[in-house]
């Protein structure tokens, strides 16, 4: 399984980007191989417009099967990742890579 995080970093200790479109990295965790990649985002944060669906479609082509973010995706990406078949948890905002991921296995994230 592989968990996607909307990230300000690319390890277990950076903070989660709460913004889906514009986050600085999308970072994947592989479960059962127990290691990260990630991307760097960065460059959408001079888009005008589009920077939700360009992240998602960024998003769709990684093929995680968890999407963990702060405060959800907007209209135009959500249309993208439900094709995606990508369950979506929010609420991690606040807190870094390894809380979030805490809080997922615990069940206390809200399904998007």
């Amino acid at each position: 399984m592989k968990i996607a995080f909307t990230t300000k970093g690319i390890d277990w200790d950076s903070k989660m980007d709460p913004r889906f479109g514009r986050t600085e990295f999308i970072l994947v965790y592989d479960v059962e191989k127990e290691d990260f990649t990630h991307v760097d985002n960065r460059s959408i944060a001079d888009q005008a417009h589009g920077a939700g669906p360009k992240t998602a479609q960024l998003l769709f082509d990684l093929k995680p099967d968890v999407l963990i973010t702060g405060n959800g995706p907007g209209g135009n990406a959500a249309t993208v990742l439900e094709k995606a078949n990508l369950k979506i948890y929010i609420g991690a905002g606040d807190m870094t890579v390894k809380a979030a991921y805490e809080a997922y296995k615990n069940g206390n994230l809200k399904e998007g």
